[in-house]
């Protein structure tokens, strides 16, 4: 019914994306084995109905993948704010009739269902945004009081894609500087058009934060939640110092090895190295490489961690256990928790050590060394 108009979709993707937190534009980081814009612009390339897209960035790898979709004829520069991005977009359909769609390059997971009840009801009625109901109680504040309580039946979540017949999302643009909107709508409702409401899902979230990316990630089935396992044992000798956790540890003996033969940061290390499929430290830091002689294991964690970021995975969290008849480590558990903690950049909340004895039986048991066992757990970023 409504095929015989144009039906063209301008994709935001010119925001900065500042509270992502992240080293890179937001609508790059990979969910699955797309990008966040690569999914998006995919949804609407597949669809049907969708004639036009035209992406709105100033981000030129952002307009490289643009480049490669078929419907992705135009792509637009991004202006100062959301807005401005939106009308740069507008000036370039030229259908006069035409139903515009305006979304959100940061939601990649809107689908045929809503892209096509929002352009029905578009056709019908001149404007239409898709939303879902507020499920949780709503409270208005002032000063962290409460003024009152909303009734959340009658609220409701807008999302995009936002539909509106091309002549009146013009004449709406005309109000772009002169009244505060934070979506395309809020400027349609000053005009006095109706807007019409469709349902929408509520997996169609904003990319906005990372707690927003791990969602994405578990709705996509990419939760890349990796395992890693570390095992390590050192003899005790007379003449050397006892280091665990980079703690020094009054005892008659210490551990013999290359470095300082920190049994637990050596198993740490282990476990983080094999999370994400990079082998163990004796690989990466020989026992026949004198520059490693006599270092500091928190050192070659540092260096762990470095691996680690490259890899583009961070720590969620450490376990870890010192098998040791004596001495007791519960009096340096804490220093020892700080230091592994400050070394990989991660809160003290994330590491938890405990001491362990074989009640006297095998090598621990009789005091000829120290072993450390550890599970850690790592989280694409």
């Amino acid at each position: 019914m409504y095929k015989e108009l144009e039906v063209a979709v301008i994709i935001v993707a010119a925001g900065s994306g500042t509270r992502m937190n992240s080293d890179k534009n937001k609508l790059l980081i990979e969910i699955g084995k797309e990008t966040i814009i690569e999914k998006t612009l995919n949804v609407f390339e597949r669809n049907n109905y969708i004639d036009e897209i035209i992406v709105v960035t100033n981000d030129s790898e952002i307009m490289n993948i643009a480049g490669k979709i078929s419907k992705a004829r135009n792509t637009i520069s991004g202006g100062k704010t959301r807005k401005d991005s939106v009308y740069n977009g507008i000036l370039n359909i030229e259908e006069d009739d035409a139903l515009v769609l305006i979304h959100d390059g940061a939601r990649p997971f809107v689908t045929d269902d809503i892209i096509e009840r929002v352009i029905e009801k578009t056709y019908l009625h001149k404007a239409c945004i898709p939303a879902v109901e507020v499920k949780d109680t709503i409270k208005k504040i002032s000063e962290d009081i409460v003024d009152e309580t909303l009734d959340r039946d009658s609220l409701i979540t807008v999302q995009t894609p936002q539909g509106f017949k091309l002549d009146v999302l013009k004449e709406a643009y005309k109000l772009k500087d002169i009244y505060p909107a934070t979506d395309d709508a809020s400027l349609v409702e000053k005009l006095g058009y109706p807007i019409y409401v469709v349902k929408g899902d509520y997996n169609n979230i904003k990319m906005t934060t990372m707690d927003d990316i791990k969602r994405a990630r578990y709705i996509e089935g990419d939760n890349d939640m990796r395992i890693g396992i570390g095992y390590d044992v050192h003899k005790l000798v007379e003449n050397r110092d006892l280091i665990l956790g980079g703690v020094k540890i009054p005892y008659e003996k210490g551990l013999l090895g290359h470095s300082d033969a920190d049994v637990l940061v050596h198993a740490v290390m282990d476990a983080i190295l094999g999370s994400i499929g990079k082998g163990d430290i004796g690989r990466i830091f020989p026992d026949t490489d004198n520059k490693f002689k006599d270092i500091s294991s928190l050192l070659l964690l540092k260096e762990v961690s470095f691996i680690l970021d490259k890899e583009g995975y961070k720590i969620n969290n450490i376990d870890a256990v010192v098998i040791a008849q004596k001495p007791k480590i519960s009096p340096f558990v804490e220093e020892m928790k700080k230091n592994i903690a400050r070394t990989l950049n991660i809160d003290i909340s994330q590491v938890n050590i405990k001491g362990t004895t074989t009640e006297k039986l095998g090598f621990e048991g009789r005091g000829e060394g120290i072993s450390s066992q550890v599970v850690v757990i790592v989280d694409k970023k």
